[in-house]
């Protein structure tokens, strides 16, 4: 048993917290039936008698907590989210699945929206996936007609890489049929060379306006503009939903100045309770080596982390690289945001600065132009912990996966994607979609398994990511790839605490219960190790504890 003998008294008060099993994430010893923490760090770790033994020694009087029946683990760390995206659609139409199985429902949806905005504002509705729609296509513009003629109507697709506008639309934007498709981006036609209303990447451009995230700006179009003070509430309502779900600890995969200064905001006003990891956008290269944020930035609670790159785009949205076409429509092909000497040149820019790189790639062709350029920067500066990251990393072919093991690339993973439509993945390119997110491959060839929601693509609920991952059974029961592919409860519930942590560097600070790290962690309702791995989404969340302070506890706690 492991004690710090002092403590920052001028912070929270000592407490000695117990459960029916605490799951602490870490080798040494995996399990205690007790913790001590105070001043918002983890003091001690044990046996209800090691941690008062500490508590004496310490010379503090510590009050307790017991969470009788209950379950501890660490706080979940969402390696890689969007929260301002995440933010802005929490007040949008919701017309996931759960709400809308077809057009007509959707219609219905937002046209009952539309009765509540004042004339004239636009109408915004997201988390539509046309394979789980009764039609199994996108809506059309004409189909969107039906809300309304008289203001914009926009439609996001799940992935959040484009969607689906109404006529008006169009019109007031000035997009004709013989409107040409933007770098990176489309307007889609029919077989007549009429617009259909779905929109892709750089063509979402027409919403966002100038200023909006570019493929010439290094990555897809995501975000419409909004005024600070709405960004402060949307990223108030976003930070509710990841304490829900226990998440305690986050990676902004998309920051650019918006992002940036919306987080210093909510960091003034002292209202920002979980850990923000941030990612630069890579057309912020320049400018973040100029300000010298090469280096350890900020504090527990806003720090800088490294650079976001595009490989290519989103299996989803089918603008993942497949030069070849996809089997569900063979004259899609997607694209990559980089030539491969191009993209080699900013890896290897940011590499030589310290600056820890993550790159969107989901093809293999993409994942391979990671990996060669990784491998590159490695040659020319070598660093043995440079914990470069691969986003998504949906299909790695076996040899990219060893290659991965040696070079020290991280893979951060979205297991509930392929529980939300990984039919689709199979439906867009065939037989290989079963392998998409091979977390047993990553196991077996000694590569680290990260695990993330890309909120808002999934909702930040880590629970349903281990359940996933566990399974490999998606919302419609249908069971992807083989056993192999799947990892034990207990991988996956590392793979979303302490390797979280290390992804984002930052393992020294929490991830696992620890003696010196803080005291961030999940009270929940049962043990996810000793469950079935079916039921594992279905463990209730009770309460999350940030700095040995308590953020979140459920109705009726």
């Amino acid at each position: 048993m492991r004690s710090l003998a002092t403590y920052d008294a001028r912070n929270s008060a000592p407490t000695i917290v117990t459960a029916e099993r605490i799951l602490t994430v870490d080798e040494s010893r995996p399990e205690a039936e007790a913790l001590l923490t105070a001043g918002g760090m983890i003091l001690a770790v044990g046996t209800l008698a090691e941690c008062e033994q500490a508590a004496e020694h310490a010379g503090i009087s510590p009050v307790r907590v017991d969470h009788a029946g209950a379950t501890i683990v660490p706080g979940f760390v969402d390696a890689h989210a969007h929260p301002l995206m995440y933010g802005q659609l929490l007040t949008w139409v919701d017309i996931t699945p759960a709400k809308a199985a077809s057009i007509p429902e959707i219609i219905e949806l937002m046209r009952e929206a539309a009765t509540h905005l004042p004339a004239g504002v636009p109408l915004r509705g997201f988390g539509y996936e046309q394979r789980n729609l009764a039609e199994q296509r996108h809506p059309t513009r004409h189909e969107l007609d039906q809300i309304a003629t008289d203001r914009e109507v926009y439609i996001m697709n799940a992935s959040g890489h484009g969607g689906v506008v109404n006529t008006f639309t169009f019109e007031k934007f000035g997009v004709t049929r013989d409107t040409p498709n933007p770098e990176g981006g489309e307007f889609f036609r029919d077989a007549e060379g009429d617009l259909t209303g779905e929109l892709s990447d750089a063509a979402c451009n027409v919403l966002t306006g100038l200023h909006g995230v570019k493929v010439g700006h290094h990555g897809p179009n995501f975000h419409l503009g909004d005024e600070p003070a709405e960004h402060q509430r949307q990223l108030d309502l976003v930070q509710r939903e990841f304490l829900r779900g226990g998440v305690t600890a986050i990676g902004d995969a998309q920051v650019s100045k918006r992002e940036f200064a919306a987080y210093l905001e909510m960091a003034d006003r002292g209202a920002l309770d979980m850990r923000v990891s941030m990612y630069f956008l890579s057309h912020l290269l320049d400018q973040v080596v100029d300000l010298g944020l090469t280096g350890p930035f900020g504090n527990a609670f806003l720090s800088a982390a490294g650079i976001k790159l595009y490989a290519d785009g989103t299996l989803g949205g089918w603008t993942a690289y497949f030069p070849d076409g996809y089997l569900g429509d063979p004259c899609r092909t997607g694209q990559l945001y980089h030539e491969p000497r191009e993209y080699t040149e900013l890896v290897r820019k940011a590499h030589g600065f310290g600056l820890q790189t993550a790159t969107h790639a989901q093809s293999p062709i993409a994942i391979k132009m990671v990996v060669d350029a990784i491998e590159q920067a490695l040659a020319d500066r070598p660093d043995a912990d440079a914990r470069h990251r691969i986003e998504h990393c949906g299909l790695p072919t076996p040899e990219e996966i060893g290659r991965m093991a040696q070079l020290g690339i991280r893979p951060v993973n979205q297991t509930q994607h392929y529980y939300n439509w990984g039919e689709g993945v199979e439906q867009a390119i065939g037989t290989p979609g079963e392998r998409f997110n091979p977390l047993g491959e990553f196991r077996d060839a000694g590569v680290p398994i990260t695990i993330s929601s890309d909120a808002p693509v999934a909702e930040p609920r880590p629970l349903e990511a281990i359940q996933a991952a566990v399974t490999r059974v998606t919302r419609r029961g249908h069971k992807l790839g083989e056993d192999s592919l799947r990892i034990t409860a207990a991988e996956a519930l590392r793979g979303h605490t302490l390797e979280g942590a290390k992804t984002l560097g930052r393992e020294a600070e929490f991830g696992s219960l620890e003696v010196g790290k803080r005291a961030d962690y999940v009270v929940l309702g049962q043990n996810p190790l000793d469950i079935d791995g079916a039921d594992i989404a279905a463990i209730p969340v009770i309460e999350t504890w940030v700095d040995g302070s308590l953020k979140f506890r459920a109705e009726g706690a």
